[in-house]
């Protein structure tokens, strides 16, 4: 062939890199599209919901290509980054594969810092996968010190219905009928699953259940104060729902469990949290561990008898015990035979020689009928017969013939 002029061997050479270009944009701008930083605050509650709409627009090109739809379903897997699992706060949740995920809790002092948590979505169709990362930059803040908390049972909700925003400021608006004038936050919410509840059957209605805890800075009121009151406790002892002192302005969105209600009040033992101190991790003079170089020597003698010796103790009277039971309780044949009449012991060596007969004619079909099998009486008339023939001496002939 022949070779190709200059200027045509520039434009290939372009076409080449700008190939290899689109390759390496197309690969990595999707992860760099992906990649997301959230900021959860210590001691309040952090929802991050996982829309597969969202990755269902990133995947586009492979619904276009293999018309496929895109409500396709979607599963995730999250981790932390170099772990397999989630960190100890942090929870994740899909009621169906049609539905959003979500990764919920509330960050404690111990976990500021910066976390990376890979999630990665499954397209159940095409079988594609997508990974992001979410990048969790956990703060303090001041407003998060809320001294009075209270926890309550929702029976009627699941987990996945009361994560989304709208659905918590339903709930706080209708405990601010009840806490007036207070700034709620909502510190925490954990399925019953968690705390050993039983998973409800599959009937329509039968929920898991929700503890929802939300806190503020403004003390209990006294409705619910009211409710952990000594005769409200003894109606739940007998399973009955306590009397409410206010309006139950739950009803009928949220079923609360009114025996199933905690107040935790941290203005008296608690003070506001303050930032922890990052040091060097290089350990102070004077604080390394010095083993005692004196110490008591000890007699395991007692031990030694005790854990090797006694066992084996218990062992040889056991061994003695059996043996001798075994071998000294035994009757023998003698003592068997001297109380076991003459008549079973003839009956029973008849039975003995018969089998032993028909073993014999086993061997050889062409053999005369034995004497067992023939008849000694008739039956009709009830004489007697010998089955020898007549010129024999029937005087001498046994009355069991096995007796011989």
């Amino acid at each position: 062939p022949t070779a190709l002029p200059r200027p045509r061997e520039k434009m290939a050479a372009y076409r080449v890199q700008y190939a290899f270009l689109t390759v390496l944009l197309v690969a990595f701008l999707p992860a760099a599209r992906l990649d997301q930083h959230v900021y959860p605050v210590v001691g309040m509650l952090f929802v991050h919901e996982l829309d597969p709409a969202y990755f269902q627009t990133v995947l586009s090109s492979t619904f276009n290509s293999y018309r496929i739809s895109p409500l396709a379903p979607m599963t995730f897997h999250a981790k932390l980054e170099g772990y397999p699992d989630l960190p100890r706060w942090l929870r994740y949740t899909q009621h169906t594969s049609y539905q959003s995920g979500y990764l919920y809790g509330s960050p404690t002092v111990s976990e500021m810092g910066r976390q990376i948590i890979e999630v990665t979505a499954y397209n159940r169709d095409t079988y594609d996968t997508l990974r992001q990362n979410i990048i969790f930059n956990i703060n303090s803040s001041k407003d998060s010190h809320l001294p009075y908390q209270a926890e309550f049972f929702v029976q009627n909700q699941d987990v996945e219905e009361v994560l989304p925003a709208t659905v918590q400021e339903e709930f706080q608006s209708a405990l601010d009928n009840i806490w007036n004038l207070a700034r709620l936050t909502t510190v925490n919410i954990t399925s019953a699953l968690d705390r050993g509840g039983r998973v409800p059957l599959p009937i329509e209605g039968r929920k898991e259940g929700v503890y929802v805890k939300v806190g503020s800075d403004v003390p209990f009121p006294t409705c619910l104060k009211e409710i952990e009151s000594l005769r409200n406790q003894g109606s739940c002892i007998v399973e009955q729902q306590p009397p409410l002192p206010c309006y139950d302005s739950f009803f009928p969105k949220f079923k609360i469990n009114w025996c199933n209600i905690t107040l935790i009040d941290k203005s008296a033992t608690e003070a506001p949290t303050e930032d922890p101190f990052i040091g060097d991790g290089v350990m102070e003079s004077g604080t390394e561990f010095n083993p005692p170089e004196d110490f008591e020597d000890r007699d395991f003698l007692p031990d030694y008898l005790l854990t090797i010796l006694l066992p084996l103790l218990i062992a040889l009277l056991l061994a003695l015990l059996l043996s001798y039971i075994m071998c000294c309780r035994r009757e023998g044949l003698e003592k068997r035979d001297t109380q076991t009449s003459d008549i079973q012991m003839v009956h029973h060596h008849t039975i003995q020689v018969n089998t032993e007969e028909l073993r014999e004619m086993a061997k050889g079909r062409d053999v005369p009928r034995p004497l067992s099998t023939l008849p000694m009486f008739n039956v009709r008339t009830g004489e007697r017969t010998s089955p020898l023939p007549q010129h024999h001496d029937t005087s001498r002939v046994p009355l069991i013939l096995a007796q011989k």
